[in-house]
């Protein structure tokens, strides 16, 4: 069992920046890869950002690239989330979530990923 722990959520302003830490309990997490996803109030959950395995490709949703960069720090079992430039529409629930890495497979879709954190509050004023 896994377990993920998100810190660094809180209230910005906009064209501010924040970063989202991730920590996991195991120590293979070089072996996993990480999803970033969001939800806002009344609204889906959303893909973010992933990396994948041990430092390898990230990817982002549209709506933040260039904004967003997802690292890892395996040594620390840590992954993060910097966003900067922030808007008011970013503003949601933010998770982290991971999931053994076997391959190719759908990163930007929740079903995906074995374990979830508990989600940060993330709120950005206008």
């Amino acid at each position: 069992q896994v377990q993920l722990v998100e810190s660094g959520g809180g209230l910005v302003e906009a064209g501010g920046s924040l970063r989202l830490s991730c920590a996991a309990s195991v120590r293979t997490f070089s072996w996993y890869s990480v999803g970033w996803f969001r939800q806002a109030p009344g609204k889906e959950r959303e893909f973010v950002a992933a990396i994948i395995r041990s430092g390898g490709s990230t990817y982002y949703a549209d709506s933040v690239k260039g904004r967003f960069t997802t690292t890892r720090d395996n040594a620390k079992n840590t992954a993060y989330l910097q966003m900067n430039s922030l808007k008011p529409e970013d503003t949601a629930v933010y998770y982290c979530a991971a999931v053994y890495y076997r391959g190719t497979y759908s990163y930007a879709d929740l079903k995906e990923y074995t374990y979830w954190g508990q989600g940060t509050q993330v709120t950005v004023s206008s």
